[in-house]
């Protein structure tokens, strides 16, 4: 006789990891028993002749379904406790080491069979799910992942689902602690603006759907959070809701019923039709066809379109009784503040969004917005990391002695916990500017901290080096309340650090961090760099050279300013004025035309704050080029730079400044393509040109002082842009340089905590 203990963690519980564990052990013939553990791992006894246990192992490895993810598992003899059955066993608080909360999944394709069969008992059920499918960390209040701990506690199982939970054979939902049926689960609700009752269950939904294909708006509220649901055919509708939503230009996501309709409005390719089947069903960036169903109005001016399939029964069935079978849906928040979760707030926040309210009686516990992913070239770049991947961690090559806290930066920000060899990255929080937004990161992080059983007295804090975030005061605020230790991060080494993280590479390595804005260590705004880094310090060895931002701030939002310090580089006022003159720039660049054009050129020779940010330059170009002349959302003018650019053979000559042979001369960049303006040129070429010299640039630097070092990182914002990767890989083709980007984690600031982590762990790690 043989006795085994294994306790195993990763993505192990919320998996059916557990009824998968029962049915090797039937197969094999063992007794023991298998539980949950605080933490989210799993602990299981087994016992029986050699032989047995052996083939227990065997199927445990050979069979494993493909959502559950094993991370680390340690396997030990133990004394036999005389056991000839195999049970599952009540969970258990004690942790022997921690594991992956599961994130929320999609619908499977089993689940929505049974909605969409009359002759299931589940048919038109709004919230169907299994072990396989359905909400995990959205509703989870406390590990472990039993019902009890979730937000389905408040929905006891009818004597039909007890059937289903307690059935050793029933495969999909034996031990499935999510699961519910018309009976016993939650039910939809329709309101009006007055929050006076339409409707209510599958009727509820019904009219939802009518509503919003007779151009009403209505909010729906969903996994992680509300959608605002609108027609995205009618250019009336999409306008009042560009109005009503303060979101003059950003582009909204459009749910689509199947692969099939989005062939009617998108370009499928096959790596975005596994995206869009894939569990985690994000929102994939497209190229639009030409003369499709979709409202310019819905991305005007793109090319791209973002799509999303359903990840619900309850949207499944919204688009369903559709005519068009795909609806606008997108986040349910005013401008720039976080998603709402919970009816009062929806009602009190949205009520000048929405015409009507689909909601449900299932609480929220933690706030998820849709990831959203694009193609780089034919890589698969992160925009937004969300519901389907978060809060998955990150394995380090190394272990840490010390708990580690990271804060984030600013913008479409995330914090992180790390402990051990692992790092957490939280869902996307958002923009730290609004208050609201502030405030869901101090929440969110206390979440992390409790459900990793995190001391911050004991942590060691990390921010960003900027003293003005808002997430740096939060980490001050706590190391002062804790008296625990904090470390500030220069922003674009931990840019060039996450990649690391991700790639788990622990050595010397030449990083490109390009993004819109991050304080340097010489005080000023970097943002076009080339840095020798490891995770234990950098050296900045490049840049793009730093320009002139005319107004600061309003620069940004105002990109002709930009424009204008840039070309005041080499140029008098009158010959700035003159080029403006001749783009028509003065009359449409500036809030106030020509009268406030001739107030900026008159204080060029002010001391303005300079920027080597490959955003602000991308910015610049957009503006210079006609094709966008005023930032109403992040990154927009570089956004639709590379939207409306179009490749070609020709390139721009990519000079280094006199000052340093290390500085790449963006000013040249543009009198060339100003140049090659007057002399005909096809703007959208120079367009290509231009982001393609910036990389070229940039990678001709990171070849220079490579040495040997074997990885170029390339990271931060505006290295999704695709024409500015081509000018890199360009560059370094042949300079036996392995290129490392991010693929898990945003390339942007979302996922700067992750680097931060990384290097705060790593100042601690086991030596």
């Amino acid at each position: 006789m043989r006795a085994l203990k294994l306790r195993v963690s990763g993505v192990v519980q919320g998996v059916g990891f557990r009824p998968f564990v029962f049915r090797i052990a039937a197969k094999a013939g063992v007794g023991g028993y298998v539980r949950n553990l605080g933490g989210s791992g799993v602990e299981i006894h087994v016992e029986g002749e050699h032989t047995k246990t052996e083939v227990f192992l065997s199927l445990f490895h050979k069979l494993k379904p493909e959502k559950i993810r094993i991370d680390e598992m340690v396997v030990e003899e133990t004394k036999p406790l005389n056991l000839t059955t195999f049970k599952i066993l009540s969970s258990e608080s004690a942790m022997f080491f921690s594991s992956i909360i599961p994130p929320d999944f999609a619908l499977c394709e089993e689940c929505l069979h049974e909605v969409l069969d009359p002759k299931d008992r589940r048919y038109l059920y709004p919230f169907n799910s299994c072990v396989n499918c359905g909400p995990r960390y959205s509703m989870l209040y406390r590990v472990p992942y039993d019902r009890e701990n979730t937000s389905m506690a408040d929905f006891p199982l009818c004597q039909s689902c007890v059937e289903e939970f307690t059935d050793e054979e029933n495969v999909r939902r034996f031990h499935a602690q999510g699961i519910s049926c018309p009976m016993c689960g939650p039910s939809v609700t329709l309101y009006d603006g007055g929050r006076s009752r339409v409707a209510e269950g599958i009727e509820a939904v019904r009219e939802g759907s009518k509503l919003i294909e007779e151009g009403f708006i209505v909010a729906v509220k969903g996994i992680g959070g509300y959608h605002i649901a609108a027609s995205a055919t009618d250019d009336d509708v999409v306008g009042k809701l560009r109005l009503r939503k303060n979101r003059p230009t950003k582009p909204f996501a459009v749910m689509v019923l199947d692969e099939e309709v989005a062939g009617r409005l998108v370009h499928l390719t096959p790596i975005a039709v596994e995206l869009l089947k894939s569990p985690e069903r994000p929102i994939v960036l497209v190229d639009k066809l030409e003369g499709g169903q979709v409202s310019e109005l819905v991305a005007p001016g793109l090319r791209r379109l973002g799509i999303l399939t359903p990840y619900t029964a309850l949207h499944h069935l919204i688009l369903m009784w559709t005519g068009d079978k795909f609806a606008i849906m997108t986040s349910g928040n005013p401008y720039n503040e976080p998603m709402c979760i919970d009816d009062d707030d929806a009602f009190s926040r949205l009520s000048s969004l929405a015409d009507f309210f689909l909601t449900h009686n299932r609480r929220i516990h933690n706030r998820v917005d849709d990831s959203v992913l694009r193609l780089t070239g034919d890589r698969v770049v992160m925009v937004r990391r969300g519901r389907g991947y978060a809060p998955s961690w990150f394995t380090l090559p190394y272990q840490s002695r010390r708990t580690v806290i990271a804060f984030g930066a600013m913008l479409q920000t995330a914090g992180a916990v790390a402990f051990s060899d692992k790092v957490v990255l939280t869902s996307f929080v958002g923009d730290l500017d609004e208050y609201r937004t502030f405030l869901d990161l101090e929440k969110t992080m206390a979440y992390f901290i409790k459900m990793y059983k995190i001391s911050q007295r004991e942590s060691v804090l990390v921010s960003d080096l900027h003293p003005l975030y808002p997430s740096t005061s939060l980490a001050e605020k706590w190391a002062a309340t804790f008296g625990a230790e904090l470390i500030k991060v220069q922003h674009h080494w931990a840019h060039v650090a996450a990649v690391l993280a991700e790639c788990g590479v622990d050595e010397e390595v030449v990083g490109i961090a390009v993004d819109g804005v991050g304080l340097g260590t010489d005080g000023n705004v970097w943002g076009g760099e080339v840095l020798k880094a490891t995770l234990d310090g950098f050296s900045r060895v490049g840049y793009l050279k730093p320009q002139k931002m005319l107004g600061g701030d309003l620069a940004v939002h105002y990109p002709v300013r930009m424009l204008a310090g840039v070309l005041s580089d080499e140029l008098c006022a009158d010959e700035v004025a003159e080029i403006l003159h001749e783009l028509k720039l003065d009359e449409l660049g500036f809030r106030r035309g020509r009268e406030e054009a001739r107030l900026v050129l008159n204080q060029l020779d002010k001391q303005w704050p300079l920027t080597s940010s490959a955003g602000r330059i991308f910015d610049a170009a957009s503006a210079m080029l006609g094709f966008c002349l005023k930032r109403t959302y992040e990154g927009e003018p570089a956004i639709v730079l590379e939207d409306r650019s179009k490749p070609c053979g020709d390139r721009l000559d990519v000079k280094f400044s006199s000052m340093d042979n290390y500085v790449v001369d963006t000013t040249k960049l543009f009198l060339d393509s100003i140049e090659r303006m007057r002399n005909g040129g096809d703007r959208r070429e120079i367009g290509y040109m231009f982001q393609h010299a910036v990389g070229y640039g940039l990678g001709c630097i990171a070849k220079s002082v490579a040495g040997r070092r074997k990885f170029l990182v390339v990271s931060g914002g505006a290295a999704v842009n695709e024409y500015f990767l081509q000018g890199v890989m360009e560059a370094v083709v042949d300079s036996g340089l392995t290129v490392l980007l991010p693929r898990k984690s945003p390339p942007n600031d979302g996922g700067i905590a992750l680097g931060q982590a990384a290097i705060a762990a790593h100042r601690y790690m086991e030596r």
